[in-house]
């Protein structure tokens, strides 16, 4: 398993030093192949700050947030939301891979704060930083979410045999951030066909939708088609 998916969690303390310039410069790189990829129009933003600042809004959950993420796109685009939660779970993991921290936040931010095209639609930001040493409520909040965490039992419906490569595919997705941790996504096979499916009773549940097959896809060797209830296609060797 890619080592990124074990060593990533929700970092809500970030420490007061700003990304250095040479981190910048990458992350923004990262965002431009993301985008030129997905079709989106995330930005970099070194200082976002602003949309934290109210306790109203974000209920004093974060420290020292700064920069981060503004994950958008286009409104007419209908796989808007779930392109976010997998292009932005991508550059998740790269960020983990940078030793930075993160963290998905969907309404506990002032989106007012930030201005887009009348064309496009910010679904989020992932707020990224330095980060030292986990803070005891990280480490209550990461002990409630594994203590949480659905079995393969409760994820995954299947009618023969399942093979290893599914198996692993979903060990990935229980490792994957959801929003309230409510871990929604389930998995179908069959012997011939996989596929993957969420309610979508919640605002953000494409966006889980989108996460959850990135992280499928990375144990596996194929890639999923776009949209709810989509199958999954096996590469060609």
């Amino acid at each position: 398993m890619r080592s990124a998916i074990n060593e990533r969690i929700s970092r809500r303390t970030f420490e007061k030093s700003p990304l250095s310039t040479n981190e910048q410069e990458k992350i923004i790189q990262m965002v431009e192949k993301s985008n030129a990829r997905s079709g989106l129009s995330s930005e970099f933003l070194e200082d976002g700050s602003a949309a934290f600042d109210s306790i109203k809004k974000s209920y004093g959950m974060f420290k020292n947030a700064r920069s981060l993420l503004l994950m958008k796109g286009e409104k007419n685009d209908v796989h808007l939301l779930e392109k976010v939660g997998y292009y932005g779970e991508e550059l998740v993991l790269d960020l983990t891979d940078m030793k930075l921290g993160t963290c998905w936040v969907a309404g506990t931010f002032d989106k007012t704060q930030f201005t887009a095209p009348d064309s496009e639609e910010i679904v989020c930001v992932i707020l990224v930083g330095k980060v030292s040493n986990v803070t005891p409520k990280e480490k209550l909040i990461r002990y409630a979410i594994s203590k949480n965490r659905k079995p393969i039992s409760k994820r995954l419906i299947a009618t023969a045999e399942v093979p290893d490569w599914v198996v692993k595919g979903i060990e990935s997705v229980r490792l994957a951030p959801s929003a309230r941790n409510t871990q929604k996504t389930t998995f179908h096979y069959d012997g011939n066909t996989l596929t993957v499916n969420i309610p979508n009773d919640y605002p953000m549940d494409l966006v889980d939708l989108g996460i959850s097959k990135k992280h499928f896809e990375i144990e596996a060797n194929g890639k999923f088609e776009l949209g709810n209830g989509a199958t999954f296609q096996m590469s060609k060797i």
